[in-house]
């Protein structure tokens, strides 16, 4: 089994939320070790805050929290695809997801 490369990106890896169901993304974020190791053993998303410098459990202290179905590593073992069941919306701002800003459209 892979394992994720937390060395490239100062003990970061990028991670990409999908709904399980609609697979919309739905936010991207960041997960350390730790944050990767509690997201394992609970079931739920936890990731590293870059402006907080801390820990944070999705969903904590807003109800809307992630159940992780599956997670997978790209080829580089530096980014992660996590899809979940989402409990309530995933953006801060009340969104479904955090990609509603359209830039361009043909």
């Amino acid at each position: 089994m892979l394992k994720p490369d937390f060395a490239k990106l100062n003990g970061l890896l990028t991670t990409v939320v999908v709904d399980a169901n609609t697979k919309a993304v739905l936010m991207v974020a960041w997960m350390n070790a730790e944050s990767y190791r509690r997201t394992i053993e609970s079931g739920e998303t936890w990731f590293w805050s870059r402006s907080r410098n801390e820990l944070w459990h999705k969903g904590a202290t807003s109800g809307n929290t992630q159940r992780v179905i599956e997670m997978t590593l790209d080829c580089d073992c530096d980014t992660l695809l996590v899809s979940v069941i989402p409990n309530g919306q995933a953006c801060h701002t009340g969104s479904y997801s955090c990609f509603f800003n359209l830039v361009n459209s043909k």
